[in-house]
């Protein structure tokens, strides 16, 4: 009774302190990635994208619904933030308690909790609003229970919790598939002990299949919400059951896969990729003591069963992951999508080395006695291995005061013309600008159409009646065959909708020209403005109405690689010197009178923000040294041409220092050296015979 006194009251402390620690770090506004989706979604109680998130986007209204009363100074963001940390903080403290079923209350309990908690992987993902910690508290349910009904007492005890699990289980895949690679090793294991105790019967097969359907009921909510289809922003139509499987099945994206495309990455180079970051992120201490949780473990038969299930469990998800997961990590913005899945293999690890290290000292007590030495060692150990994790990643993972990706929406929105349709492509338009507008009420005047999601032929019947000021001219848009019977171009679609602005952010795609044949578009920040080929365009206007388009001040270059910040940072920096680019292209492309004009407007726009910003990025020197080049052989009358080809050479020069490794550098060094050879003949021409030095 002591010990489980203990260990309700350690599991406590756990989620206590934990939770402390994360809605201190917990980010008040909106993040990146999937974030202003899900919030959207739970806003107006729609459907996310699949497989639907039900228990994620209900959990997601409450909390929207419950913490404002609380405070009112609380945003919608914030408070599925908040609900996400409670969530992360309750994983942890079912990893805890796991330990303590498993090899009692003790260090090692801690370090299995609080060591998960504050990895850099979950507690990143843990202060945002994203359905990882959720993920992560149903597989910390599934471990904890799975320990309980290993050390179940009694066949009443081992059927109570079996059908406690088999609950768990259908919950914890209504929020993320890939728990399914635990779910199936542990209902045979499951099975196998209530067949090797005899008490495996037809009925409690009924019941435990019957427990594991009701966990799957929140299913329901995806078509009860597209059939009520009240939300201005829901994903797909589950009103049929072709479309209910459709989404569940993750279709739309590529079944078992991470993303629709048709690049893959060898699964070695995935495992490397997994094993990296345990050496980097876990440490090796954890993983020694992980290697002897399962060593120690093989020593006791009692003992071995739930560490090794575990580890099956981890090495299956794995491999099977790294199979699938067909996006190219080189990149560092996907790599940072792909290793939030390696968080399940995390905890089996963590789990493993809190019980490494309870067996360790429970062992050196039992050899060489003095039980309260090693107990006092394995808590030093603890607290200096949590300290040191804290220390590290505590600057990475404290999000309390980024604001970043809402900041970005938030300029976005108030660049945008009045009753303009903005169409949106990319998760970070997209979800940011949906958040702000439907979540927060932001510019209720303009018109969200998302230019993926108009491909799907759900989006015009489901959607089209909430854009009643947007006209589309076909049931969807097919980039591909546009001349089919309910299919359109997007030239069409930007016919049918000439009456107001229409904007696109980030651009438009590849697949569909059709437009170029009618409409131009002209740079306005981040975006585009789309317009008739007929309307006349005036640079000097234009330089003006975009040249401080934005109030951005985020440094270049102030964020992690892999991180939507990065982004939405880089997209505000390139925006500054869109105008610039597109005068210099457009010079490019024409004859006349207007060329030179062309290339001196853009030749001063470049350079003036060049020198506003000292700290730019690389390609601003680049384009700044091909102006002054072009502008050089316009002929135009108003710069000297030593300065021009001083500043195309100083500029070419500084572009080589940053970017050492762009494939054209042989090319701009020999670009340098005939602008230097035409310097100095130019120089020649202008200095006296006999003159001194020049």
């Amino acid at each position: 009774m002591v010990v489980e006194q203990r260990t309700w009251v350690l599991t406590g402390a756990t989620v206590a302190s934990v939770a402390a620690l994360y809605i201190k770090c917990t980010q008040k506004a909106l993040p990146g990635g999937d974030s202003g989706e899900l919030i959207t979604a739970a806003c107006e109680l729609g459907v996310a994208h699949p497989p639907g998130y039900p228990i994620f986007t209900l959990l997601a209204w409450l909390s929207l619904n419950l913490i404002p009363s609380l405070s009112l100074s609380v945003s919608p963001a914030h408070c599925v933030n908040l609900l996400s940390s409670l969530l992360g903080a309750g994983a942890s403290g079912a990893l805890c308690f796991t330990v303590c079923r498993l090899a009692g209350p003790g260090p090692g309990a801690v370090l299995a909790g609080w060591g998960f908690a504050v990895s850099r992987l979950c507690w990143q993902w843990s202060v945002v609003a994203e359905v990882f910690s959720l993920n992560n508290l149903f597989i910390g349910l599934i471990f904890s229970l799975t320990a309980s009904f290993h050390c179940a007492n009694s066949g009443a005890q081992r059927s109570k919790i079996a059908h406690l699990g088999a609950l768990c289980c259908g919950l914890g895949l209504c929020n993320q598939h890939t728990l399914v690679f635990y779910v199936v090793v542990i209902i045979p294991w499951v099975l196998l002990c209530l067949y090797s105790h005899q008490e495996l019967t037809v009925s409690g097969l009924f019941t435990l299949g019957l427990c594991f359907l009701g966990g799957l009921l929140p299913y329901i909510y995806l078509p009860i919400s597209s059939y009520v289809n009240a939300a201005r922003w829901s994903w797909g139509d589950q009103t049929s059951f072709s479309g209910l499987l459709t989404h569940l099945l993750r279709t739309e994206y590529g079944t078992f896969s991470l993303a629709k495309t048709d690049s893959s990455m060898k699964v070695s180079v995935m495992l490397q990729a997994q094993l990296d970051h345990c050496m980097a992120d876990l440490s090796i201490p954890v993983l020694v003591l992980a290697g002897m949780g399962l060593f120690l473990s093989s020593w006791d038969r009692r003992r071995c069963a739930v560490p090794w299930l575990l580890t099956t469990m981890m090495l299956l998800y794995s491999v099977f992951f790294a199979w699938r997961a067909n996006l190219d990590i080189s990149k560092a913005l996907l790599l940072g999508v792909v290793e939030r899945f390696w968080l399940q293999s995390d905890a089996v690890l963590y789990l493993l080395a809190g019980l490494g290290l309870s067996w360790t000292h429970t062992g050196l007590d039992t050899w060489l006695g003095r039980r309260g030495l090693w107990r006092a060692g394995g808590w030093i150990f603890t607290v200096g291995m949590l300290t040191h994790m804290v220390h590290s990643n505590y600057w990475e993972c404290d999000q309390s005061s980024n604001s970043v990706v809402e900041r970005f929406g938030r300029e976005l929105l108030a660049s945008v013309p009045p009753d303009a349709i903005v169409l949106t492509r990319g998760d970070l338009p997209g979800n940011s600008l949906r958040y702000l507008h439907y979540c927060q009420g932001l510019r209720p005047d303009i018109h969200l159409v998302d230019q993926e999601m108009m491909t799907y032929s759900w989006y015009v019947a489901k959607l089209g009646q909430h854009h009643r000021d947007v006209h589309y001219p076909g049931l969807w848009w097919d980039p591909v065959q546009t001349e089919g019977k309910d299919t359109f171009s997007l030239e069409q679609f930007l016919s049918y909708n000439t009456q107001r602005a229409v904007l696109a952010c980030i651009g438009l795609p590849d697949g569909d020209p059709s437009w170029e044949r009618s409409f131009s578009r002209w740079p306005l920040g981040v975006c585009d403005l789309v317009v008739p080929a007929t309307e006349h365009f005036h640079p000097e206007e234009w330089v003006l109405k975009t040249q401080n388009i934005y109030n951005w001040t985020e440094p270049h270059n102030s964020f992690p690689a892999w991180s939507w910040e990065r982004v939405a940072n880089e997209e505000m920096w390139q925006a500054r010197m869109k105008t610039a680019f597109f005068l210099f292209d457009l010079a490019d492309r024409i004859q006349g009178d207007g060329k030179a004009r062309l290339f001196d407007l853009s030749y001063t726009l470049y350079k003036e923000i060049v020198e506003m910003y000292p700290d730019h990025p690389p390609n601003w020197d680049k384009n700044l040294a091909l102006a002054s080049e072009r502008l050089l052989h316009s002929g135009s009358p108003d710069h000297s041409p030593d300065n021009l080809l001083s500043c195309s050479i100083q500029h070419f020069s500084l572009y080589l220092e940053k970017e050492p490794t762009d494939p054209q550098v042989p090319a701009i060094h020999k670009a340098i050296f005939h602008l230097l050879q035409e310097r100095n003949r130019l120089r020649q021409r202008h200095t006296p015979l006999g003159g001194g030095d020049s």
